[in-house]
């Protein structure tokens, strides 16, 4: 058997004849180092000194200092307001809103502005067992049990005392980390260990269409949450990008009305809730909604809540309206925000007592409601004295105010009428203002029934 043998260096490669040259074997060139070339490196430009590298990222540093270097502004942020006054209310926030919209760096400036320790937890890479404890053998587990040891981050926050815990991407966590969360939500407790009073707790989530891998919450997780919509307004990114971010400030609450404030909103809640049983609690059909706000004893507890911070804080309706929309869903919030409406009427006895001076509500909607509420106080009570009043109250409010507004509760009173009592002569001055509402009213079905929708 032969066997073949590389040529070495000094044994020049066969002609392409297969016979032997022999010619010397050509020179390979030997390439510079880069470190060694004087001339420059491969490319042949100047190769950089690690010192002048060194200067250049601290020149670069110093720019992305300046780019990070922004101020914050008071601003009217209905949203962001909802979400200061849900923190301050000790409460669980969810902010719902597509990626990259500002949820982390809203929270990273709230955590900043109120002086709290900011710990964010990816709830999507982490184990059930990182919020419900990890199982440590002691010395004797039949006597002593086996305890649930926590996480570092939360013996972090445990040794603080205080801090701001942000759960990211809360919808990409699979159902058995969601059912972990349960008790860390809730009660605030991480295996063995409970979170400090002082901790507060919010959460983002991307919707389960933009989510990577995303998941729908269940409902007994949402159900926790205050869900809050994290939009971004125009005007608002441009300022930060200038320079200048809204300033995330907690409300002042008027430590003076703090008793009433609790009894207006457990009066609001506790009413609504008895003239509307059905509502307090409505599991949605949809697995969607379920993730989402809705209605239960636990979340209406949280809208009373956050009806009474409101109150104490004097903070606007659209705050309000997102706030117990976010806590009970849409259609039961809309109900209870108009239940608060009405609870500012005024009676409707004081307003049969002295019609001639009586104060109505400058809102048509509220004017609307105070003067059905009349109509009904003389229905349940009737008697001349107070049917009079009635329509000097009627003929006060048409000429105070728009009276397309008096034709439902006219027409209802004058059926009220007994045979013995007499015309009064505000009737007179009603009727024309009622008689032009109506014929503008059917002029308008006229107009409708030619034209028709959409022509």
């Amino acid at each position: 058997m032969t066997t073949y043998t590389p040529p070495s260096s000094a044994t020049p490669p066969a002609a392409p004849g297969g016979t032997r040259s022999d010619a010397p074997p050509a020179a390979v060139p030997e390439l510079p180092s880069p470190r060694t070339a004087g001339a420059g490196g491969p490319s042949g430009t100047p190769e950089t000194p690690p010192v002048a590298a060194a200067s250049r990222l601290e020149v670069s540093g110093a720019l992305l200092a300046l780019l990070r270097d922004t101020a914050t502004a008071p601003h009217q942020d209905p949203q962001l307001e909802a979400l200061t006054l849900a923190v301050s209310a000790d409460l669980p926030v969810l902010l719902w809103g597509e990626p990259g919209i500002g949820k982390t760096a809203a929270l990273t400036q709230l955590a900043t502005t109120l002086d709290l320790p900011l710990t964010t937890v990816i709830a999507s890479v982490h184990e059930p067992s990182d919020f419900s404890g990890l199982p440590v053998l002691g010395d004797d587990p039949a006597t002593d049990g086996v305890p649930m040891a926590p996480p570092d981050w939360a013996v972090r926050l445990v040794r603080a005392g205080r801090g701001l815990l942000f759960l990211d991407e809360l919808s990409t966590a699979p159902p058995a980390v969601q059912a972990a969360l349960l008790r860390l939500v809730l009660e605030r407790r991480v295996g063995a260990l409970a979170l400090p009073p002082g901790v507060r707790i919010v959460a983002a989530a991307n919707p389960r269409s933009s989510a990577a891998d995303g998941w729908e919450l269940s409902p007994p997780l949402a159900n926790r949450f205050v869900h809050l919509t994290w939009t971004h307004d125009p005007d608002v990114v441009v300022r930060g990008l200038g320079g200048t971010w809204p300033r995330a400030v907690l409300p002042a609450l008027d430590g003076d009305v703090l008793p009433e404030a609790v009894a207006f909103a457990r009066r609001a809640v506790c009413g609504l809730l008895g003239a509307r049983p059905a509502l307090v609690h409505q599991l949605p059909s949809t697995e969607a909604r379920r993730g989402g706000a809705w209605p239960s004893p636990r979340s209406w507890d949280m809208a009373l809540c956050l009806t009474a911070f409101a109150t104490a804080a004097g903070v606007s309706r659209d705050v309000l309206s997102l706030l117990v929309r976010g806590t009970v869903g849409d259609g039961p919030g809309l109900e209870l925000l108009s239940y608060l409406d009405r609870m500012d009427l005024p009676d409707p006895e004081d307003l049969l007592a002295d019609p001639a001076h009586a104060e109505l509500p400058e809102r048509g909607d509220l004017r609307q409601a105070a003067l059905d509420a009349v109509v009904a106080a003389v229905r349940a009570h009737p008697g001349r004295e107070r049917w009079d009043a009635a329509w000097t109250l009627l003929a006060r409010a048409a000429s105070t105010g728009a009276p397309d507004l008096l034709v439902v509760p006219a027409t209802t009173l004058a059926t009220l009428r007994r045979d013995d009592w007499e015309v009064p002569e505000s009737i007179e001055q009603l009727a024309g203002a009622v008689a032009v509402s109506r014929r503008a009213d059917r002029a308008k079905a006229r107009a409708f029934t030619m034209t028709g929708p959409g022509r």
